[in-house]
């Protein structure tokens, strides 16, 4: 019988014990291996150029050098589809809303136990924005400040797409969008990727906060 694949994790953060202490958790979870670490996002894109790749990067913000944040861009370039899941103790506004836009797939918190960073792994894998509770109602605050009706733009949303983009909105990943709105995930996918180009983003959380900042759904 064929083993089901591992996903694997690449975690860059500056705090040995920290770094050791998280590798071994992950490492103890079934489906996960903690493949590589890093402490600075410059060793990080340098291993970037090899031929293999984790399926998502654990990246703390407070790095020596070029900070985790300002790292997204750079990975991104590199490697377009890649995940990478902000893990930092710091939960202040700026540092949310710079990661959300820079394309991070979500945003936790040092302080979440190992079980749920590791179910964050998964779901941002899968394709949802998983974010610490706290940091979730934060980045919904800020993005309910709405335009006047008069200055907003629909971006020639169906309503199918809006229906997704709400369902995103609540934390469901794409398998769960084809069961809520009974259709397969392959159309689910063509919708998301309609989404995006609308709106002009490239990621989950980017498509969310655009929506929820605009007010179209």
């Amino acid at each position: 019988m064929e083993k089901p694949s591992l996903i694997e994790v690449w975690l860059v953060e500056d705090n040995d014990a920290y770094r050791r202490g998280l590798s071994r958790a992950l490492k103890s979870v079934d489906g996960l291996v903690c493949g590589r670490q890093f402490s600075s996002a410059e060793s990080l894109f340098t291993a970037l150029r090899e031929k293999h790749l984790p399926d998502l990067i654990l990246l703390d913000v407070q790095l020596p050098g070029i900070d985790g944040i300002s790292a997204i861009a750079e990975i991104r370039l590199q490697s377009p589809d890649l995940k990478t899941l902000i893990l930092t103790a710091f939960d202040d506004d700026e540092k949310i809303f710079r990661a959300v836009c820079a394309g991070a797939s979500g945003y936790l918190l040092k302080s979440s136990d190992r079980a749920t960073i590791a179910a964050a792994v998964n779901e941002a894998v899968e394709g949802g924005a998983p974010m610490t509770p706290s940091v979730a109602r934060k980045v919904l605050d800020h993005f309910a400040a709405t335009k006047p009706a008069a200055e907003r733009e629909t971006y020639s949303l169906t309503e199918r797409e809006k229906e997704i983009l709400r369902l995103m909105a609540d934390g469901f990943i794409k398998k769960e969008i084809a069961v809520q709105l009974e259709i397969s995930a392959h159309t689910v996918n063509t919708h998301i990727r309609n989404i995006y180009e609308k709106l002009h983003v490239n990621t989950n959380t980017g498509a969310v906060a655009k929506a929820l900042r605009e007010d179209l759904i």
